[in-house]
């Protein structure tokens, strides 16, 4: 058996052997054959740098051109202005540039230079026809001085009338200092200037190529270099009469190079000249060369390799497991991601579908019965009815909405608690008294318990705890059948600090229940329970979501038991901090001094200042308010408040009521403008805001704006004289 494993072992280590000598062979024809294939694309490369390069000095040679010819405009028309032209001319002194300056004025034979002497245009060969900017540029001529140059011819004009021609001498050797001086490939090319119609190579740049002597013309290049070539001297002669550009490859003393004749400004001067080889392949050795060692290295690494997988494949391998395990994980969460967006798009749709309903319902009810009360305006047994009707519906209609506006706030996170002190057992009897019609109605026993709270006064949001209060008793009405029991517990459990009341709130029935699949989804938003016996129950399914969101930003937690045809308790714990009046009610008891009691929710011969801009708002406030035995003056806008209360003698008022959303003047601003006068009850009069904004950062802002409550609109007439009544009653106290 062992033999038999060391045998295969051998023929594996062979097979190996084999499989890595093929590898080597076939890595070692794809790196030859990728190297020739860089050499040629290098070389191709090369030739297109070297096309590039003599581009790039056909430009600047054209840029000096240009320059010349737009500075020798510029001179002819200085020259048109001047007095005297010729004194101009002589003056001008010879530069680095300008070798000599001559003028003929128009109808002369000849004119002056600047070098005293005489000019005629003669000496001049512009037949060839070349232009440098539009301006005649003569055949290259060796000067006075000895060296080639060439002549620019120039008019000299004004106001459309020639007053002659400006000739400038230019050399080469200003071209010269004007090319790069680091050298063309590496100093190991050639370059020549030479003048097209003359083929005289009229300038060999110092920095441009090797300094090799007698070449003196084209013909001469081409004995020099042994160019004999019929051919390639008729491609040449045919480049030079056309103007174009050509490249050659050519043997010159023994050495292959690229040979080239290039065209400046439109063939009137040819750059000449050759580039070895070995100087346009240097690079493509260069990369072949880098190559090998590359290939070396990467041969020495590849045998670190195969020595390295081994112990890698194990550890690799594990991951692979470990990532596939991770990707299986991954792609289940994104499933059960998808299922839930699936659901919750399936909820809002649900939801849609009853708010269609449940929206309609009260607003059928109400455009219903107002249609009937119209009908029948003189029976006040039937107007109390459908007056009864239209109310009750469009409170239902309110609380869908306000439901929906929580949600919206709480999604978003511009929910804000209203932190004021607050009568608990207030607050809860309150709620039984709203509850306990709607239970009776339906038949049910309603039972409140209040034990182990030993204080009365807290500092909490009593709005969003009745909100919690009346969310979870109407569900427990709604969904409990008629003849039920519904117990309503407050109860005090141990303290965990000296400074807040630990409280828990139970809500219990023994109505429908709700299943256990129903449980895990009841504080979601748009979900409603649904069966042959709540399917009727109208509601936006918004309720328990936002009772949650109250309660846990509270810091406080929820929980439901339910069972289905037994009931369901649902149970809230909050801590409430206690009220410094506690501390007011010890210190008067080791005085003696009793604490007042505020007085009852009467508005009987109170007078209010109201301001109010829409009529219908108006006349009913100042109906209600005189069904309470009070008096109402009403203005339009904040600055008429302002101004009526400022004439109004002291005390003629016992409070403003002041709506926030009006015109010349809002309420903030003009309770603002109040607390600025000058006056005693200035500071301490109550301010009420009556408006339509109801949310809490809403109130916040009226508290700042120096108002003393907030009532939201529509308005709760019971809830406005237990403000008023308690506001006014705080002032006479004070």
């Amino acid at each position: 058996m062992k033999e038999k494993v060391n045998k295969r072992e051998t023929e594996g280590g062979r097979s190996l052997l084999l499989a890595i000598m093929l590898i080597f062979c076939i890595f070692g024809a794809v790196v030859y054959a990728v190297s020739q294939k860089i050499t040629r694309e290098m070389s191709d490369a090369a030739i297109q740098n070297v096309s590039e390069s003599l581009d790039l000095i056909q430009c600047t040679i054209e840029t000096i051109l240009r320059n010349e010819a737009e500075f020798q405009t510029l001179i002819a028309q200085e020259l048109s202005w001047a007095e005297d032209p010729e004194v101009y001319v002589r003056a001008y002194q010879r530069n680095s540039i300008i070798a000599k300056m001559s003028f003929i004025p128009s109808g002369a034979a000849e004119g002056l230079s600047n070098t005293g002497e005489r000019f005629t245009e003669e000496d001049l060969d512009f037949s060839a026809g070349g232009t440098v900017s539009g301006l005649p540029v003569s055949q290259s001529y060796l000067n006075h001085l000895g060296t080639w140059a060439y002549t620019i011819k120039c008019p000299v004009e004004r106001d459309g009338t020639v007053l002659g021609s400006l000739y400038i001498e230019y050399i080469y050797d200003t071209i010269d200092r004007s090319l790069p001086s680091d050298g063309f490939y590496n100093k190991q090319a050639t370059l020549y200037i030479m003048d097209a119609q003359s083929e005289r190579f009229v300038l060999k740049p110092k920095g441009m190529g090797m300094r090799d002597a007698g070449h003196l013309n084209l013909e001469d290049f081409y004995r020099a270099n042994n160019i004999q070539d019929p051919d390639t001297r008729a491609n040449v002669a045919q480049c030079l009469e056309n103007g174009n550009n050509i490249l050659f490859y050519h043997s010159v003393r023994n050495t292959r190079a690229l040979n080239y004749i290039w065209a400046i400004n439109d063939g009137t001067i040819f750059m000449v000249g050759y580039v070895p080889v070995d100087a346009i392949q240097r690079e493509g050795r260069t990369v072949n060369q880098h190559i090998l060692i590359v290939v070396a290295s990467t041969l020495t690494a590849f045998f670190l390799c195969i020595a390295l997988y081994y112990r890698n494949w194990r550890q690799q391998n594990k991951i692979w497991k470990e990532r596939e395990e991770e990707r299986r994980v991954h792609s289940q969460q994104l499933s059960e991601a998808l299922r839930a967006a699936q659901i919750a798009s399936e909820s809002k749709t649900t939801f849609l579908s009853n708010m269609s309903h449940d929206i309609r319902t009260p607003m059928n009810a109400v455009l219903g019965f107002t249609s009937l009360l119209s009908r029948e305006a003189d029976n006040p047994d039937r107007v109390r009815e459908y007056t009864e009707k239209i109310t009750a519906s469009g409170q239902h209609l309110l609380s869908l909405i306000n439901d929906i506006l929580d949600v919206s706030k709480i999604e978003s996170g511009k929910v804000v608690l209203n932190y004021e002190e607050f009568s608990l057992d207030k607050a809860a009897s309150s709620v039984y008294s709203i509850i306990q019609p709607m239970a009776k109605e339906k038949g049910q026993e309603f039972q409140m318990e209040v034990s182990g709270i030993q204080l009365e006064y807290f500092v909490g949001d009593e709005t969003r705890i009745n909100q919690i209060l009346i969310n979870l008793l109407s569900n427990a009405v709604k969904y409990t059948q008629e003849g039920g029991h519904i117990w309503f517990r407050v109860i005090g459990l141990e303290r965990r600090s000296n400074q807040y009341e630990h409280i828990r709130i139970e809500v219990e029935d023994d109505g429908y229940g709700m299943t256990p699949e129903y449980l895990d989804t009841i504080f979601d938003a748009f979900t409603r329970a649904e069966n042959s016996t709540t399917n009727k129950v109208q509601g936006t399914g918004l309720g328990m979501a936002i009772t949650k969101s109250i309660v846990e930003l509270m810091g406080g937690s929820i929980e439901v038991f339910s069972v289905v045809d037994q009931g369901s308790l649902f149970r809230v714990e909050l801590e409430l901090r206690v009220a410094d009046r506690h501390m007011e009610e010890l210190k008067a008891q080791d005085t003696g001094v009793p604490v007042p009691e505020l007085a009852e929710d009467s508005l009987e011969g109170l007078s209010f200042l109201a301001a109010e801009d829409n009529d219908i708002n108006a006349e009913i406030l100042q109906e209600v308010l005189r069904m309470e035995g009070a008096s109402c003056v009403v203005v339009e806008n904040g600055l008429l408040a302002v101004e009526r209360f400022q004439a109004s003698e002291r005390g003629g008022f016992d409070a403003i009521l002041m709506d926030v959303q009006m015109p010349v003047m809002n309420g903030h601003d003009a309770t603002r403008a109040i607390r600025a006068l000058k006056r005693e009850d200035a500071k301490t009069i109550p301010i009420i805001a009556m408006t339509a904004n109801a949310f809490a950062e809403d109130e916040r802002a009226a508290r700042d704006a120096g108002m003393n409550a907030h009532v939201a609109k529509p308005l709760d007439i019971k809830l406005l004289k237990r403000v008023i009544t308690q506001l006014v009653a705080k002032k006479e106290l004070e």
